[in-house]
């Protein structure tokens, strides 16, 4: 039954938010997520370390592109036109995961140690983009602020938009920056 290793990732995902959303989190062990997936659970675990992670996977993913964005910036703009153009560069990439994003984001408001484990994946994210504009020049604290700021944004405008799909995530991104420069 198995095929590629994408195919059997995606697989073991959709059969742990399913079982999460309907056992809850902490009542759903990786063997029966395997089962629903029909694979065993060696191959669960030759996946991901732990069933916390089936929900995280796509961080990597994410880092990546807005970190790439960031460096193909244009070298006159400034950190926050840099943030919030990397933001607006991987809107499709969220789009088309939002069949996934957001059932996952219920179990993980739905469950204290997931939320903490976001709040741990978004500092992750936020150093990476403060990194990111340190490589362009920008300076220690500056490029900090601008990271953890422009993260705050662009989580609060994701996390809007699943909620409600109306008005779209370009929209709602617009929406925070325009927000955050206001309060500036």
């Amino acid at each position: 039954m198995e095929r590629s290793g994408s195919d059997v990732r995606e697989r073991l995902q959709q059969a742990a938010v399913e079982l999460f959303r309907e056992r809850g989190y902490d009542r759903t062990t990786a063997t029966e997520i395997a089962g629903r997936a029909g694979v065993t659970e060696r191959t669960f675990f030759r996946h991901f370390s732990d069933k916390r992670e089936v929900l995280f996977d796509g961080q990597a993913v994410l880092v990546e592109a807005l970190t790439a964005s960031i460096a193909e910036a244009p070298a006159e703009l400034g950190p926050f036109d840099t943030l919030f153009r990397a933001f607006r560069s991987v809107t499709r990439l969220l789009e088309d995961n939002r069949p996934f994003s957001k059932p996952r984001q219920e179990v993980i408001s739905a469950t204290p140690a997931l939320r903490e484990r976001e709040l741990s994946k978004l500092k992750a994210l936020s150093d990476a983009l403060a990194s990111a504009l340190r490589d362009r020049g920008v300076s220690e604290l500056p490029a900090a602020l601008a990271a953890h700021a422009g993260m705050a944004a662009f989580a609060h405008a994701t996390l809007a938009w699943l909620d409600h799909d109306e008005p779209g995530l370009s929209e709602r991104i617009d929406m925070a920056e325009k927000s955050l420069r206001s309060l500036l």
